[in-house]
């Protein structure tokens, strides 16, 4: 008997080389007001902004800049932003439109619960983010549905155009949480690897693992579903020899239209089975030593694959089997292969091997392994204590 599932994924997801010009049409379906996030300055030196500006207003749709951000999102960062949002005032047809990383579509996302939602029943005051995220906070559930949201990725990376979540981090106190709705998962989803183009080889090197280390980490994860599976198997097959071409060629259109649907095939096999370990140190290295998120999955993902081996082999020899067209019979074998062809591309990528060299200190450990813990880690294939994490990163560095 199979196991009961749901699967979340965006409404309708429009996938191809140039396709951006398509975005006025598609996003006059959502509304006639668009508040507009953007990842970095480089996307608007390039040009692509106003493109995409002048397409939106080509379709009668009223563009507001909103907010350009180039550092994962704070706390802060979507409280100011709502603020923005609200100071224009509210009316049917506003929805957001995120272009960029990460970044900019977990901002998005995040802006578009929280500018819906009533102030504060207890305080009378706007709401925080904070309230609303998992594990802080007060708990908050939302209530009134998000705005609705058209996202455009440009990284070939974090999946985020898919999930139904926003990654929110703060310093002071450190902690890297999510807001998580289904509401939240964009309706529309306009991948254009054409904008992946202008990317430095150090940012597809570290998106690209990241979408990497999602596709395996939701293969093998305890929640496990069939189509995430599916997906999984499908978007490593693409990644493992993408990510390497469009490092050294970043104008090389196939590296950059695989490594852009396996990210997509990552962001909806997480949003639907979740992750695991290496995610869960990734979060607390990102706030705790300020590491970005794509290195440090790539630095983590060895150490979990040695971890989760002999748990996982079998679901690690069905991956390896298909993403390297393997005809290995044997399960310890074929797992082997999957884990030899991760190292091989952490060298060749230049992927440090130690957490010493990304500057983390031994004081840090405890703080580490307690900010590990949530959703990813709960997720891993088996259950790994607090000081087994320990003794884990402590090899590290």
């Amino acid at each position: 008997m199979s196991a009961p599932f749901d699967f979340f994924s965006p409404q309708r997801i429009v996938f191809g080389w140039g396709r951006r010009t398509e975005a006025g049409p598609l996003a006059a379906t959502l509304g006639r007001r668009a508040f507009l996030v953007v990842g970095s300055r480089t996307l608007a030196r390039s040009g692509a902004i106003a493109e995409l500006t002048a397409a939106l207003e080509a379709s009668g749709i009223e563009v507001s800049p909103l907010a350009t951000i180039s550092h994962e999102p704070l706390t802060t960062d979507v409280d100011e932003a709502t603020a923005l949002l609200k100071q224009a005032g509210l009316r049917e047809g506003d929805f957001l439109v995120a272009v960029g990383g990460g970044s900019a579509i977990d901002l998005a996302k995040a802006v578009a619960a929280m500018a819906t939602q009533d102030a504060d029943a207890v305080t009378g005051t706007p709401p925080r983010v904070v309230d609303y995220l998992e594990g802080v906070g007060r708990g908050y559930q939302l209530v009134v549905p998000p705005l609705p949201i058209m996202a455009l990725p440009t990284t070939g990376g974090t999946g985020t155009e898919a999930t139904k979540n926003a990654v929110i981090s703060s310093y002071e106190p450190a902690f890297k949480k999510s807001l998580r709705d289904p509401r939240l998962v964009p309706r529309i989803v306009l991948v254009d690897p054409e904008l992946s183009v202008g990317l430095s080889p150090e940012t597809t090197a570290w998106t690209g693992m990241d979408a990497i280390t999602q596709l395996i980490e939701a293969f093998i994860t305890r929640n496990a579903r069939p189509i995430p599976q599916a997906l999984c198997l499908e978007g490593l097959r693409l990644a493992l020899p993408a990510v390497e071409q469009a490092v050294r060629d970043g104008t090389n259109r196939p590296a950059r239209e695989a490594m852009a649907q396996a990210a997509l095939f990552s962001g909806m096999a997480l949003a639907n089975s979740g992750l695991g370990l290496a995610h869960g140190v990734a979060a607390a290295l990102g706030v705790i030593c300020r590491v970005p998120h794509g290195l440090a999955c790539a630095v983590m993902l060895p150490a979990a694959l040695a971890a989760n081996r002999e748990t996982s082999q079998a679901d690690l020899a069905r991956l390896a089997r298909y993403s390297l067209n393997l005809s290995i019979a044997d399960d310890a074998s074929a797992a082997q292969a999957l884990v030899d062809r991760v190292a091989e591309l952490c060298r060749s990528l230049q992927v440090p091997r130690t957490l010493g060299e990304l500057g983390v200190r031994k004081e840090q450990l405890p703080a580490l392994v307690a900010g590990s813990k949530g959703n990813s880690l709960n997720g891993n294939p088996r259950p790994i204590a607090s000081d087994e994490l320990q003794l884990i990163l402590e090899r590290m560095l």
